[in-house]
C-alpha cells in the first residue's frame, strides 16, 4: 500500500515491483537504525552526521512503548524520548526518516516494547480484541501528537511509516485473522495523520504484511538461538532469490517462508545486521567483514535497499518500576545487560564511529552515486552458484545486469569457515548481444568484490576492470574513483575525454570520505571525517593526517602541507591531545566478584571524549561513578570500550568483574583462560583521547 505524496519542496517518493522512486526517477537509498531513546539527546544531532556520513539516506526507529508510558496514562517525551526533537533533528542534518510505530517492536526491549500495564489488562494484546485495538490507538495518536506536521507532505522528514513487528512469526495472529490485524492497524495509522508515501511490514519467517510494503532482513549469526554451539554457515552469504533469512526470530520458530507476493513487491531490507547483540547465553562477535561480506550478497542478489539494524548503538534507559532489558524472567527467550545495547553496530554505544561503518561505507559511497542505474539491474545467478551455504568449495557468483551493462559481484567469504581458494579464474558473463571475459584472477579465501562491466565513462566505455567503483566527483573534470588490491586492469573502449579515473587501495577507500565545500573532494583519513552543519569536522583519537584530491588550491589553515601521492595531496595537523591519566588498584576479591577504584586525571586543554578501554576476563562487568551503575556489559572477548564525556568526565569509577565458570551455559568464539576453573582477571585499563577538527574552507 503505498500512495504518491509531495512535500513543499516537491519531493515524491513511490515504488513499483522492482525499486523504490524518487521523484519518479529509481532511487536505492541506505536505511539505518537508531533508538532515539537509547542515546543522550544532547548528542543526537552529531550521530546522525556521522550516519550520514557513513551513507546513510534514511534514518529509522522503533517508538518504544514501554520508553514512553510505563506507567498507564503518564506519558514521558522528555530529554531522551523527546520524539518530536529528533524528528525535526533528522531534518536539520538533511535526513529522511522511517517511523516505526509498533505498537509492538521486539527491539529487545522488556516485553517487547510492551508496558507491564497493558499484559494485565483482561484482553489479549497483539490480537483482533476491540479493547486492544483501543489500547493501541490511543499510543498511536500520542506518537502523532508528538509529530503531528512533521510528514513528508507538510514539509517533514517523515516519508515512511513501519507498523507493527515480525507479527505472525514472532507472536500474533497467522493467516487471514493476521491480514486483518495489520489491515486495521494500517487503517487505524492513517484515520490518526500518519499519511506518508510508504508503509511497510516486516516480512520474514512467515510473518503477515496486510498488503503493506515487505521489508526482509539477515544477520551474520543469531544471539538468540538458544543452542551453545558453533550453528550451521549463514545463508545470507549466498547469492540466491529467496528472501527469507530464516535464523531472524527462531528463538520464537523457525519461519515456514514469505506470505507475499514476491513479484509485487521490489527486494528491500529493514534488518540487515550491522552487527550483533550478545545475549548471557551465546556471544557470537560481529566483525567488520562479516557485515560487509553479507551485505555485498545482498546487493548482488537484486537487494533495491540496504537496511541496518542497528546502524547505531545505545544505552537501555532507567525504568521508574522495573528495568527494561529483555530477560528470561519476563518469559522472553534472552537475557541481555541491563544497560547495553552497543550491538556492535557500525557507530558503538557511545558515538564510536567503527571499522565496520567503514567497511559497509564502501558499498554506500558507491550506491549514492551508481544506486539509480543498479536499481534497473535484475539480478542473474547463474545456475553453477552453490544453492545451499555448507558448499565451501564452489565460486559463489551473481550478476546484476540491463541486458548491456551491470557489475558481477562474487563472495568467497562464509562467517567462521574456510573457503576454497580459486586460481586464474576468469569470470564470464553472457550478454544477449556479446559475452564479456574479464582477466584472470586469483580469488582467495575470505574475498569478496564486485566488478564493473560496459560503464559509461564520458564519451568512453570501461568494457571490464579488475577494480570496484567508489564514488563520483562531479567538479569540472568528473572523476570516476575506484579501489583494487593489485593491478586495475582497465580495459577501456575509445576516448573517455577530460574524464579522469583514479585509483585506490581497498584500505584507503575504507577510510575515504567524499566532502562538498566549493567543489567536491575526496579525503582519505583514518578519522571519521563528516560534513556538519559547522563544515567539515574530522573526529579522531590520533595524529590528524589527510589526503585529498583535488589538492586545496590555498592549502589548509592549521594543516601543514607534507606531500604528493600520485594524485592525492597529504596535510598534516600537528594535533597533541591531551593525556587522560588513568590508575586502578582491586578494592576487594571475594568468590562472588573483584572489585576495582578507578581514577583518571585529565588535562588541563578541552577534550572532545576520552575513552576508557577496560580488558578484563570473566562472565560480565559492570562501571559504577559513586552508587549509580553507568554501564555494564557481557564478556566476549574483546576490549570493553566507554565513552566518558557521556558521564562528565569523572575522576573515579568502581569496576566489578564477576566470574565465569567454566561449566557455564554460554556460547563464546574464544574461552579466556581458566584458573582454578574460572576466570575473574583485569589484564588492564587504559585511555584514548578523541578530539574534533574543522575545516571550513
Amino acid at each position: 500500500m503505498g500512495g504518491t505524496v509531495t512535500n513543499r519542496r516537491m519531493t515524491e517518493f513511490n515504488y513499483n515491483s522492482e525499486f523504490l522512486t524518487k521523484d519518479n526517477k529509481p532511487w536505492f537509498p541506505v536505511m539505518g537504525e537508531i533508538h532515539y531513546s537509547r542515546y543522550p539527546k544532547k548528542y543526537w544531532k552529531e550521530s546522525l552526521y556521522k550516519m550520514k556520513a557513513g551513507g546513510v539516506d534514511v534514518v529509522s526507529a522503533y517508538t518504544i512503548w514501554i520508553h514512553h508510558e510505563e506507567i498507564e496514562g503518564n506519558y514521558d517525551f522528555t530529554e531522551n524520548k523527546d520524539l518530536r526533537t529528533f524528528v525535526l533533528t533528522c531534518k536539520d542534518c538533511g535526513l529522511y526518516m522511517m517511523l516505526r510505530i509498533g505498537p509492538w517492536s521486539h527491539g529487545e526491549v522488556r516485553n517487547g516494547g510492551f508496558p507491564d500495564w497493558l499484559l494485565k489488562k483482561p484482553f489479549e494484546p497483539r490480537t483482533n480484541a476491540p479493547d486492544y485495538f483501543d489500547a493501541v490507538k490511543k499510543f498511536y495518536s500520542k506518537i502523532y501528537e508528538q509529530v503531528s506536521g512533521l510528514m513528508l507532505k507538510d514539509g517533514g522528514p517523515i516519508m515512511g511509516i513501519q507498523i507493527e513487528n515480525e507479527y505472525g512469526h514472532c507472536g500474533g495472529l497467522t493467516g487471514e485473522a493476521g491480514e486483518r490485524h495489520m489491515r486495521i492497524l494500517y487503517e487505524m495509522a492513517k484515520e490518526i495523520g500518519f499519511e506518508v508515501p510508504v508503509y511497510t511490514a516486516t516480512g520474514w519467517g512467515g510473518a503477515v504484511t496486510g498488503g503493506l510494503l515487505p521489508v526482509m532482513g539477515g544477520y551474520c549469526e543469531a544471539p538468540w538461538d538458544q543452542r551453545l554451539t558453533e550453528i550451521e554457515p549463514s545463508g545470507n552469504y549466498i547469492f540466491t532469490y529467496e528472501r527469507n533469512d530464516h535464523n531472524i526470530g527462531s528463538d520464537y520458530g523457525f519461519g515456514t517462508g514469505i506470505t507475499f507476493d514476491l513479484d509485487q513487491f521490489p527486494y528491500l531490507t529493514a534488518e540487515l545486521g550491522g552487527g550483533l547483540q550478545v545475549t548471557r547465553h551465546r556471544r557470537p562477535v560481529a566483525y567488520a567483514e562479516d557485515i560487509g561480506a553479507m551485505s555485498l550478497v545482498k546487493m548482488g542478489s537484486g537487494v533495491n535497499l540496504l537496511g541496518y539494524y542497528m546502524y547505531h548503538g545505545g544505552t537501555n534507559p532507567k525504568g521508574k518500576l522495573t528495568t527494561l532489558q529483555e530477560t528470561r524472567a519476563t518469559g522472553y527467550p534472552n537475557d541481555m545487560p541491563e544497560l547495553s545495547y552497543d550491538f556492535r553496530a557500525p557507530i558503538g554505544e557511545y558515538g564510536q564511529v567503527t571499522e565496520t561503518l567503514k567497511e559497509i561505507k564502501l558499498l554506500a559511497m558507491f550506491i549514492r552515486d551508481f544506486g539509480s542505474a543498479l536499481c534497473e539491474m535484475p539480478a542473474y545467478i547463474p545456475d553453477s552458484n552453490p544453492l545451499y551455504p555448507d558448499n565451501l568449495t564452489q565460486l559463489r557468483t551473481s550478476v546484476r545486469h540491463n541486458g548491456k551493462s551491470g557489475y558481477v559481484y562474487v563472495n568467497n567469504y562464509q562467517r567462521r569457515y574456510p573457503m576454497k581458494e580459486h586460481k586464474a579464474v576468469r569470470l564470464k558473463i553472457d550478454l544477449p548481444q556479446e559475452t564479456i571475459l574479464f582477466p584472470a584472477i586469483d580469488i582467495r579465501d575470505k574475498d569478496y568484490f564486485f566488478f564493473p562491466f560496459n560503464m559509461q565513462i564520458g564519451s568512453a566505455v570501461l568494457k571490464t576492470a579488475l577494480a570496484t567503483p567508489l564514488c563520483i566527483l562531479n567538479n569540472r573534470i568528473k572523476t570516476y574513483v575506484f579501489y583494487s588490491e593489485g593491478n586495475p586492469r582497465y580495459e577501456i573502449a575509445g576516448n573517455p575525454g577530460e574524464t579522469h579515473i583514479i585509483t585506490i587501495s581497498r584500505e584507503d577507500a575504507k577510510n575515504a570520505w567524499k566532502t562538498v565545500l566549493e567543489k567536491d573532494y575526496l579525503i582519505i583519513s583514518s578519522s571519521a571525517v563528516m560534513q556538519t552543519d559547522k563544515g567539515i569536522e574530522i573526529i579522531g583519537r590520533t595524529l590528524v593526517e589527510i589526503k585529498a584530491y583535488p589538492e586545496f588550491p590555498n592549502g589548509l589553515d592549521g594543516f601543514l602541507y607534507c606531500r604528493k601521492e600520485g594524485d592525492f595531496t597529504v596535510y598534516e595537523k600537528n594535533l597533541q591531545p591531551g593525556e587522560v591519566k588513568v590508575r586502578y588498584e582491586c578494592f576487594t576479591e571475594t568468590s562472588e566478584k573483584k572489585i576495582y577504584d578507578i581514577y583518571l586525571e585529565y588535562p588541563d586543554e578541552p577534550i572532545e571524549d576520552c575513552y576508557l578501554l577496560v580488558s578484563y576476563q570473566g562472565d560480565s562487568a559492570r562501571l559504577y561513578m559513586g552508587e549509580n551503575c553507568i554501564a555494564d556489559h557481557f564478556y566476549y572477548g574483546k576490549t570493553w570500550e566507554i565513552g566518558l564525556k557521556r558521564f562528565a568526565f569523572p575522576k573515579q569509577l568502581r569496576l566489578e568483574i564477576y566470574p565465569l565458570k567454566e561449566n557455564s551455559s554460554v556460547f563464546l568464539e574464544e574461552w579466556p583462560e581458566m584458573k582454578q576453573g574460572q576466570a575473574c582477571d583485569l589484564s588492564g585499563i587504559r585511555t584514548e583521547v578523541e578530539n574534533v577538527t574543522i575545516i571550513n574552507k
